[in-house]
């Protein structure tokens, strides 16, 4: 098992962008993003795709990384318990979601988010 700072280099190698290791992140987009997330979500997507965290790239759609709506709803489900958060997303209109799935990047950000707004309530 890699430490967290050794699975950041590693995502890092793949194109996530500068980084600082001391647990925050900057994607391109510049969104701060705890590392700890950055981490839990690519792992996540990871499994879910059956792929290593070291392929698994920041600009990646779900249907780069392989996965279909069972996937996707799979890894929903993993990410609200791995946060204790509710996503707001509808499997059936995902179009029409709150929840950004364009990218990799989109989830981490909206996850960030949905994080955020949770521990300052």
């Amino acid at each position: 098992m890699k430490s967290s700072l050794e699975t950041i280099a590693v995502i890092g190698a793949g194109g996530l962008g500068t980084y600082i290791f001391q647990g925050i992140s900057r994607t391109n987009d510049n969104m701060v993003l705890t590392g700890a997330i950055l981490i839990s979500l690519i792992a996540i997507l990871a499994e879910q795709a059956v792929m290593d965290v070291s392929d698994i790239r920041m600009e990646d759609t779900l249907q780069d990384l392989g996965l279909d709506s069972l996937g996707l709803v799979e890894s929903i489900f993993a990410i609200e318990e791995a946060f204790d958060i509710s996503v707001p997303f509808n499997a059936n209109e995902p179009g029409k979601s709150d929840f950004d799935i364009s990218s990799v990047a989109a989830i981490i950000a909206a996850v960030e988010s949905l994080v955020s707004r949770q521990q300052a309530a």
